[in-house]
């Protein structure tokens, strides 16, 4: 049935970013002005479909004349919020049947507080809208896509529950969806806890591709891949095989700041050096994991090598890295692969 499909869905957290640009952080019970404001993207499954419909040539066109066909599932609250992400994504020329509205709570939304004089930020999240997301939001009958991808497990409550028969609930769809025909990619939140092997680990075994970070991936299977700071690629590659032992069907990408792997379930593997920036180019990392993984996901869909794939990925987290937001600098495959020309590959990183 795949090979009748066509497209990609993108599934679980979607997020509204209200940042705020202050004088300075104030002291408890002190005033600090806000300079700027604005509203961006946030959650998975919001940035990654902006950024795959952006490398298809979006804004503009129509979902019928679109290279990929994009789907957006999700719950959002019957608020202002939702409706800029359902204007957004219509916009964007994604299908959003499957974007549904509850009044039980407003959308997710996180204040990012930037201190002008630092740059440093602080965030305030509400779960909102996403606590109530369940299997029942995921039509998996008449998702007409190839490949849906799934983010972030540790943070859809009634998803990451457990399940008796398939330790998840979040497995438990991903079974579902695999038996349907559709290709399966999970993303994980990089949480600061012990939960991972729990809520991680169940999925693994229905998932198709598993695109995570060095710290996710680390977690997941008890390993440290960074020791000091560095990347160990001794590390990395057994993470990467336990992870396919575990269960993952055909890819496994670790991604981290210097780069990215990938392992096959046949046994192959691929390093790829990110970008040597310069000083002053980084505007801000937020969203940069989901371009990269965003990169993954449209050479996998179009059966690219994996090279292509690698190179794709690093170039959309470096378009991603030269705006603060997660989503306003990405653009069309061909001006990101550009970049690739603009800067060296760093050297000698794994």
């Amino acid at each position: 049935m795949t090979s009748e499909r066509r497209g990609i869905a993108c599934a679980g957290n979607w997020i509204i970013d209200h940042i705020y640009i202050c004088d300075r952080w104030p002291r408890e019970e002190t005033l600090s002005n806000v300079l700027e404001e604005g509203r961006g993207t946030g959650g998975s499954p919001h940035n990654c479909l902006v950024d795959l419909a952006k490398f298809d040539g979006a804004p503009g066109g129509r979902r019928s004349r679109r290279k990929i066909p994009l789907e957006a599932i999700g719950l959002t609250g019957n608020d202002a919020d939702g409706e800029f992400i359902r204007r957004n994504m219509a916009d964007l020329g994604v299908d959003t049947a499957a974007l549904a509205a509850t009044d039980a709570a407003p959308t997710s939304h996180t204040l990012v507080i930037v201190a002008k004089e630092t740059g440093r930020r602080t965030f305030f999240h509400n779960r909102g809208a996403n606590i109530h997301f369940g299997p029942e939001h995921v039509p998996v009958d008449n998702i007409q896509a190839r490949l849906l991808h799934l983010g972030y497990l540790l943070l859809l409550d009634r998803l990451d529950e457990p399940d008796e028969r398939f330790g998840t609930v979040a497995a438990r769809l991903l079974a579902r969806l695999q038996e349907a025909g559709i290709e399966t990619s999970i993303d994980v939140v990089s949480e600061d806890s012990q939960r991972f092997p729990q809520i991680v680990k169940p999925a693994l075994k229905y998932a198709d591709y598993a695109i995570l970070n060095e710290l996710e991936a680390g977690r997941t299977v008890g390993r440290d891949l960074k020791p000091n700071d560095k990347p160990d690629p001794k590390a990395i590659r057994a993470a990467a095989e336990e992870l396919l032992r575990l269960g993952v069907k055909r890819l496994v990408c670790i991604h981290l700041p210097e780069g990215g792997y990938v392992r096959t379930a046949g046994g192959q593997e691929l390093w790829q050096p990110s970008l040597k920036l310069p000083a002053g180019y980084i505007r801000g990392g937020a969203g940069a994991g989901d371009a990269f993984c965003s990169g993954m996901l449209y050479g996998l869909h179009e059966r690219w090598d994996l090279e292509r794939c690698l190179k794709l990925a690093v170039a959309a987290a470096t378009v991603c890295l030269a705006d603060p937001t997660c989503t306003a600098s990405m653009t069309s495959v061909e001006k990101t692969l550009k970049v690739t020309a603009k800067f060296p590959y760093q050297s000698s990183v794994f």
